[in-house]
C-alpha cells in the first residue's frame, strides 16, 4: 500500500517532537567555586552629627573642643543690623537717637559659649 496525499484542502504537517529544553545539570555550578579561608564581618560607623539652630535663647549641646554636654551661655554682640539701623537712624534724626540700636539686645548678634571651656560653639546672626 502506497501512501495517498490527503484530499484537497486538508493539511497535515509532521512536526518533529521536541522534549523539554536543555538546562544545566543542578549538580553543575554556574561559576567557578572558589574556597573561602575565613570569613570575618566588618562593621564601618559613621559618625552621627547633630545641627543645631542657635537662636536667642541657649541651647544644651555637647562642646566640640571639651566634648562635655552643657548648656550654652549666650552674650550679645553689635553686628550688621546694629550698624544698618544706627546708620539709618541718624539720616533722619542727627542727634544722638542713632545710638539708641546699640542698647537693644533685640537687635545684636547671639554668641553661644561652652560654660567649660569659654569657646564659642555657636551664633546667630540677625541679618
Amino acid at each position: 500500500m502506497s501512501e495517498q496525499p490527503p484530499p484537497y484542502g486538508a493539511t497535515e504537517t509532521k512536526y518533529p517532537q521536541q522534549g523539554p529544553p536543555a538546562y544545566p545539570s543542578q549538580n553543575a555550578a554556574p561559576y567557578p567555586s572558589y574556597q573561602q579561608q575565613g570569613q570575618q564581618t566588618i562593621m564601618v560607623t559613621q559618625p552621627v552629627t547633630i545641627v543645631h539652630m542657635f537662636r536667642e535663647s541657649p541651647l544644651r549641646v555637647k562642646c566640640q573642643f571639651c566634648n562635655a554636654d552643657v548648656v550654652t551661655s549666650i552674650y550679645y554682640e553689635n553686628g550688621t543690623l546694629v550698624w544698618l539701623a544706627c546708620f539709618f537712624i541718624f539720616l533722619f534724626f542727627p542727634l544722638g537717637c542713632c545710638l539708641i540700636p546699640f542698647c537693644m539686645d533685640n537687635m545684636k548678634d547671639v554668641v553661644h559659649r561652652c560654660p567649660s571651656c569659654h569657646q564659642q560653639v555657636g551664633r546667630y546672626n540677625r541679618m
